[in-house]
């Protein structure tokens, strides 16, 4: 049997919620939806906020273990991936951060696994849409987005990566337009 898992990613505020609630209703399969925001303020954090290594691969296992509770459904179109929280992670590191990298190879090497157990289709959506702030989101700052969005590419471009990728053009905005890109 066939399934279909397809998961959707992006940067925050891309569409992501809203391109896989449209997908799932036009394919007619469950949406499942994540909220990283959600673990954030469960554990007293704010997706906004700088945090250092340690607490970032943390927060970014203790979003992954909540994903995967969501993720254990034979069909599905869901709004995060793990190529998501690796790239959150990585975005994270700059010059002087202080890297413990074998914690860090053994994160992206679990995120590779979790998405070939879960996934048989990752849409990559790039940031194209009018930003909209929103309480309890992570910060609206395009480079940071584009940022996340070279990393989110080129991790779906990376040879630990089995799980097909397609990247919606980044002129391409209207959900309708998205929607179509998906089923071509």
């Amino acid at each position: 049997m066939n399934f279909i898992k397809i998961g959707i990613s992006g940067s925050h505020r891309s569409g992501k919620t809203t391109l896989a609630t449209a997908l799932s209703k036009e394919i007619e399969i469950p949406l499942l939806k994540t909220s990283s925001s959600s673990v954030f303020k469960q554990h007293g954090l704010h997706p906004a906020q700088s945090l250092d290594f340690k607490t970032r691969l943390w927060i970014q296992h203790r979003i992954i273990e909540a994903a995967i509770k969501v993720w254990r459904q034979p069909n599905f179109v869901t709004d995060r991936t793990p190529i998501d929280f690796m790239a959150y992670t990585l975005a994270d590191i700059q010059g002087a951060t202080d890297v413990n990298f074998a914690e860090l190879e053994a994160y992206l090497t679990y995120c590779f696994e979790v998405t070939h157990q879960f996934f048989t289709k990752i849409i990559i959506l790039q940031p194209a849409i009018p930003l909209i702030y929103e309480e309890g989101k992570a910060a609206l700052n395009r480079a940071y987005m584009e940022h996340l969005n070279s990393l989110i590419q080129g991790l779906c471009h990376d040879e630990r990566l089995k799980c097909p990728s397609f990247l919606i053009k980044r002129h391409i905005t209207s959900l309708e337009g998205r929607v179509r890109a998906v089923l071509s």
